[in-house]
Parts: C-alpha cells; structure tokens; sequence
C-alpha cells in the first residue's frame, strides 16, 4: 500500500487513477511515499526521507525545491497542458473585464440604492461610461505558445481578433497546433508595440523574471491591457502599477494580487 501525501485539493476525476486498494490518499499522513501538490510551496516544508516522488498538478515547479529533491534522488513530475482549458477561459475571462469595464459596471449597479423606475433610470443613464471596446476590434499577443498559450491564441483568434504569438522555443507538436492565422513577432519587443492586449504563459524562471518590464510596458500603446495567469514574478509589478498611473496600461489583469494590485483601481485582481 503506497502513501499518498496531497498538499492542496486534488481533482477526484485525478485521485480515481489512484485506486484505492493500492493508494492511501490524504490531506494528512504519516510517512509518505509520495506527494501531490498545485500551488502549496515546499521550500521551507520539512520533507520526509519517505518520499519516494513528488507529483505537481499544473506545469510549473517553481514552489517545488527541485534541486534539492535532486541531490535525495526523489524525482519531480509534472503535467503540463492538464489545466490548460481552465487557464484559457480565465483568460479570456479577464480579457472581457478588462474590454467591457465588467468590473466597474457591476459595482456601479450595485450601489444604487434605488427601485423600480429611478433604478431602471439611473442604470440607463449610467451605461455609458461603461461602453468599453469590443474584442474582434483588437490585437492579441501572447507570449509563449505551450499548452495554455496555444489555447488561448486560437480562441482568441476565433473570436475575430487579430493575433500575434512569439515563442523562440515553441515545439513541433504545439507549432502543429498553432491555427495558421497566427502571426508571427520577429522579437519580443517587436510584439509589444503591436498589440491593444498582451498575455504571458510561460514558466518562472531566471530568464523570464522581470520579463515585463518597465522598458517593455514603454512599447506598448496607450491604454493597452496587460494580462498575467502565469506566474507574479514574470511581471514587473511595480512597473506595470505605475504603467496603470500613467494611463500607459489601460488595465492589469492577473490572478497573482498583491495589496498593491487589490487596492489599484484600474488593476482587476483574481485568485490562482
């Protein structure tokens, strides 16, 4: 009987893989021989010389110590493309907030105090400001053409909006993916000045921290939208607060809210 350690909740259509006359699976268990995780971070966890695996629902690994797992010979898995839907309909979630002034639209509504025909009346009047921008009239890049970055480029792109993806890595099988009316950015930097929306999808490492930066939010038009599912720290989030204050960024989108972003009116802070 092996001993299933789970460090967040676990998708049931996933613990069915694991039958239960073989697992022993728990929030909490003695002795492991294994760990199954989303977000939780391990890297102050006191892991247990049980462990034999650790298992990562989701693509990144970067709340795994990794390295250290290495040096013990315990292997790391991960599953990319497993929540690649999910991430993409969050994102195209976010990208309606951010064109349709959702947000602020709902909050307005909700605080009027009204009934029958003064609400019917000040809802009327107040509908305008509200107007914001359909999508097929806008341009989408998207950084990163993996599992999720694929996803949301051919909605996007289905959606009438005019697409344009740049990924130096992008593999055989995710190209084969790509629909073909995708363009193609010569470089990143070529790809922020072209765009009214841009969203990242790529994992957190040294190369990609900071990769939307002070300089590259300069690039980009004024009012655009800034879209970040992926990881917090591949954003500058300093840079794209004060982008927010300029009136540079129209809108930052991202499921990795600081107090900071909270608290930004133009920012639109979800959970992860």
């Amino acid at each position: 009987m092996y001993r299933i350690l789970t460090l967040n909740n676990i998708s049931v259509t996933g613990l069915r893989r694991l039958p239960r006359e073989r697992y022993e699976v728990a929030s909490e268990i003695g002795h492991p021989h294994g760990i199954m995780l989303r977000s939780f971070k391990m890297h102050d966890m006191d892991i247990p010389d049980t462990v034999e695996v650790v298992a990562r629902a989701g693509a990144g690994v970067n709340n795994i110590p990794v390295e250290e797992l290495g040096k013990r010979g315990i292997p790391v898995l991960n599953a990319p493309g497993a929540n690649a839907n999910a991430v993409k309909e969050l994102v195209i979630g976010g990208m309606l907030l951010a064109a349709r002034n959702l947000c602020p639209a709902w909050a307005y509504v909700r605080g009027l105090e009204l009934e029958g025909a003064e609400l019917n009346k000040a809802v009327e009047a107040g509908k305008k400001q509200f107007v914001g921008y359909e999508l097929p009239s806008r341009t989408l890049g998207v950084i990163g053409l993996g599992a999720i970055g694929v996803q949301v480029a051919n909605t996007a792109l289905s959606m009438g909006m005019r697409v344009i993806g740049f990924d130096p890595q992008i593999t055989v099988e995710r190209a084969w993916e790509l629909s073909s009316g995708v363009e193609q950015a010569r470089s990143l930097d070529d790809l922020m000045g072209r765009v009214d929306m841009l969203t990242v999808h790529v994992p957190l490492v040294d190369a990609t921290r900071g990769l939307v930066n002070a300089e590259r939010l300069g690039l980009m038009p004024v009012g655009s939208v800034l879209l970040n599912f992926s990881r917090g720290g591949i954003v500058d989030e300093e840079a794209a607060l004060a982008a927010l204050d300029s009136g540079k960024l129209g809108s930052y989108v991202t499921d990795f809210p600081s107090r900071a972003t909270i608290d930004h009116e133009k920012a639109i802070a979800l959970p992860h």
